[in-house]
């Protein structure tokens, strides 16, 4: 195990990482539901983790470029409102960078040997992020050129969040 790694264990047992999952739109999906819930059972002994969920706007049916950017903005003042001055925030944009599970796992013991005790990471809508939204994030991370709905974007954020801390604490995971 490295240095960090074992600096990063003793402060997560002392400092416990808050985390929140901010999210335009509610989960719908029952299949969705349970694995959030399964990831937030499993993240219970490794982190404080909370999911806030801001309405979404519904889009029009051929929706100009001016309406969506008037969607995204109110779905961004709802998110805006969210974001703690004090957190450290991840959005999650197609154009962000891509780490591999290990880099993420680094990235999060990194912040959290630099004392930043709590990260929000930001989930928009089927449109994507306002820009303001955008520009208020410390680290813009993607997890694919590809798009994934946002339903199961929050799923497959938890289940890397899960297997950073597992790397992080010298536990096994599946590679």
């Amino acid at each position: 195990m490295t240095g960090c790694f074992a600096t990063a264990r003793l402060l997560y047992k002392r400092d416990i990482m808050k985390i929140d999952i901010i999210a335009v739109g509610k989960v719908k999906e029952s299949f969705y539901r349970e694995a959030v819930a399964e990831f937030e059972k499993r993240l219970s002994k490794y982190c404080k983790l909370r999911i806030v969920e801001v309405a979404d706007e519904k889009t029009p049916e051929g929706a100009s470029p001016a309406q969506e950017e008037q969607i995204k903005a109110r779905e961004g003042e709802r998110i805006l409102k969210n974001l703690r001055e004090d957190a450290y925030v991840i959005t999650l944009e197609i154009q962000g960078q891509k780490l591999d599970s290990l880099s993420f796992a680094q990235r999060l013991d990194h912040l959290g040997v630099q004392g930043k005790s709590h990260l929000q990471f930001v989930i928009g809508g089927s449109l994507g992020l306002d820009q303001r939204v955008s520009q208020r994030a410390d680290f813009k991370l993607s997890f694919s050129d590809m798009t994934f709905p946002h339903q199961l974007m929050r799923v497959i954020l938890l289940e890397q969040i899960y297997r950073a801390y597992r790397i992080i604490n010298g536990e096994p995971y599946h590679k």
